[in-house]
């Protein structure tokens, strides 16, 4: 693939190109929530913020997989263009979006539920940034008639691999469009929802991915698929039952 753009004197990453772009597509579908639900909130501000942020919790989960490397290496594996972890951007945009959404006074679930179609699609959209630029986030050897090779990749292979990155792009813009036709529910449930579809689609994948299997023939993402399945189903129960106490205290008192 073609990990960087030469431009004369000037060199682009193709990653840092498309995770622009995935912030682009999340902003507009995040604008147009807002829009069809009446929300006085700056779209560019909150997915500009939630990038950054959430770039830096990528990076520091990916290089705190590793802490002997870390340590010996410091600041080569903290500057170095590969190397990001999904989870943790997760994370630090969950909590970016949850302090945005109480500034935009619709609550923190009222923003996460908002921001998850984006999400997905921003989600989607970065990884043909994996994809361009060989990253290592492909599968293993295939012969189907769509595997591609990354000889000029950032981890190199000759052989026929697994386009993984287009799998998940395939699946999370069938999760977009699952979680936007879902609408608004009660505060909380399409982020559960979300947790829930991306968590299944991010474990299915692992199993031809050529990430090391560390638990239990799992590998760490698979682990912490499994650790959002469960939070996104807890967070979908808490949503519906103090939805439905909400409507019996309000049945009550009139």
């Amino acid at each position: 693939m073609y990990p960087y753009i030469h431009l004369g004197p000037l060199t682009i990453g193709t990653f840092g190109l498309m995770l622009w772009l995935a912030a682009v597509c999340a902003g507009y579908v995040l604008h147009l929530n807002f829009r069809r639900y009446h929300v006085q909130a700056d779209a560019i501000s909150v997915v500009a913020f939630v990038t950054v942020l959430g770039v830096i919790g990528a990076k520091l989960w990916h290089v705190l997989e590793d802490p002997a490397t870390l340590l010996h290496y410091p600041a080569a594996t903290l500057f170095d263009r590969a190397g990001f972890a999904w989870y943790g951007g997760l994370i630090a945009g969950i909590l970016t979006l949850m302090w945005q959404g109480r500034a935009a006074k619709v609550g923190a679930l009222g923003m996460l539920d908002l921001a998850a179609p984006a999400a997905a699609v921003g989600y989607g959209v970065g990884r043909i940034g994996c994809f361009t630029s060989g990253d290592g986030d492909y599968g293993i050897p295939t012969k189907l008639p769509w595997g591609v090779s990354f000889p000029h990749g950032l981890v190199p292979t000759m052989q026929r691999v697994h386009p993984t990155p287009i799998y998940e792009l395939i699946g999370a813009l069938v999760i977009a469009a699952i979680l936007w036709k879902r609408g608004r529910r009660n505060p909380g449930e399409i982020t559960g929802e979300y947790l829930v579809l991306s968590g299944v689609a991010r474990f299915l994948v692992e199993f031809i991915r050529i990430n090391p299997r560390i638990y239990f023939g799992m590998s760490n993402a698979q682990v912490a698929s499994i650790g959002s399945m469960i939070i996104g189903i807890a967070l979908i129960l808490w949503a519906r039952r103090h939805a439905a106490a909400r409507t019996e205290r309000a049945a009550a008192v009139t």
